[in-house]
């Protein structure tokens, strides 16, 4: 197994946007340790285009929501995957009893890694297992630590950083669009995640517009862009309203797909609002964010390497455990006040805006 060339690694990563991002590093590790081996990156149909033009991501292996709830066409899939793909690397990052369907197909693969679960008493079905997570580790470098096994028989060169790549046309074009639709390029641009997917992790609505008037009062000239989903209409219409329709806020401006969203946040200054995948796409296209945590999204797991232009509040910033832990959710989110996060996002914006 040592002296094996390693050409083909099948990399695992089903689940969401933000989640996917994160776990390039993975991907970036491999191609560095392994510059000539093939890597095959598994994931949901709906978040590939995130991933179009990576460097380190050879090829692009979807499936969509009917395959991944109808073992029908599930099982046949995988089985035709692993027996094309020969594989001498399996990164499992979830090994949950679907992903684990992979490593079953391919038995043979000398490197089959993943998580220790409690379902997973079958030893042979993997050949590495046991990484957990250390204490105050964020997210990349949990993933990274899949790969610490390897060590024992490569030179593994860990990638921390975790990127995604737009081409200069789509960047171009995505601008032509924005000053179609009246963005002045000589004067400040920030998207705003204004509401998530679920409704009790969201920051409260009317704190947000108290915020983003603030912003708009400060700098006169800020233009501003929500990101949001159809099915988050609702709240980012509510939310205009809130703010009396500010002439500032640019409602015509829709990023409808994923490249598109990509393209938008490459083209602004800087996003605030919800943490969320939003917000990790920023992150990987080196765009200043700063995000609002919910209750129960661990800050030092989600925001990895803050730093001045990667910033985030959390209640657990504003509260101690013990406290914390009698609060209910509404509570604790709601700990996140307009002054506390004015206070830590105005120098920022001053920093960035007025530079």
């Amino acid at each position: 197994m040592k002296n094996k060339p390693i050409r083909h690694i099948l990399v695992i990563r089903f689940r969401r946007v933000g989640d996917a991002v994160l776990s390039t590093v993975i991907c970036s590790t491999l191609k560095r340790s392994f510059p000539s081996a093939r890597i095959d990156y598994v994931l949901n149909e709906n978040i590939a285009p995130l991933f179009e033009h990576h460097p380190d991501i050879d090829n692009l292996i979807t499936f969509n929501d009917q395959e991944l709830k109808s073992p029908r066409l599930y099982f046949p899939k995988v089985r035709k995957i692993m027996k094309e793909g020969r594989y001498d690397i399996i990164v499992d990052m979830r090994a949950t009893i679907k992903t684990l369907i992979f490593t079953y197909f391919s038995l043979s693969t000398p490197y089959r890694i993943g998580r220790k679960k409690y379902y997973n008493f079958v030893h042979n079905m993997q050949t590495h297992r046991d990484a957990v997570r250390y204490p105050n580790k964020n997210d990349t470098e949990f993933s990274l630590e899949l790969l610490m096994p390897l060590e024992k028989y490569f030179k593994i060169h860990y990638v921390k950083k975790f990127k995604l790549y737009l081409t200069d046309k789509e960047k171009s074009d995505y601008k032509a669009y924005m000053i179609e639709q009246g963005i002045d390029f000589n004067k400040p641009v920030m998207v705003c995640g204004a509401t998530t997917r679920i409704k009790t992790k969201r920051w409260n609505l009317d704190y947000m517009s108290s915020i983003l008037l603030k912003i708009m009062a400060e700098f006169k000239d800020m233009q501003l862009i929500f990101n949001y989903t159809g099915d988050e209409k609702e709240d980012v219409t509510a939310l205009y309203h809130l703010t009396g329709r500010h002439p500032n806020i640019k409602m015509n401006i829709e990023a409808k797909g994923l490249r598109d969203l990509m393209a938008l946040l490459s083209n602004v200054d800087l996003y605030f609002g919800n943490e969320g995948g939003a917000r990790h796409i920023a992150q990987a296209l080196d765009i200043p964010s700063f995000a609002i945590f919910p209750y129960d999204v661990p800050k030092t797991e989600w925001l990895p390497y803050p730093n001045e232009n990667n910033c985030g509040l959390a209640p657990s910033d504003l509260c101690n455990p013990l406290e914390l832990n009698l609060l209910t959710a509404e509570e604790q989110n709601n700990l996140i006040t307009v002054d506390e996060v004015w206070k830590r996002l105005h120098p920022m914006l001053c920093r960035i805006l007025k530079s």
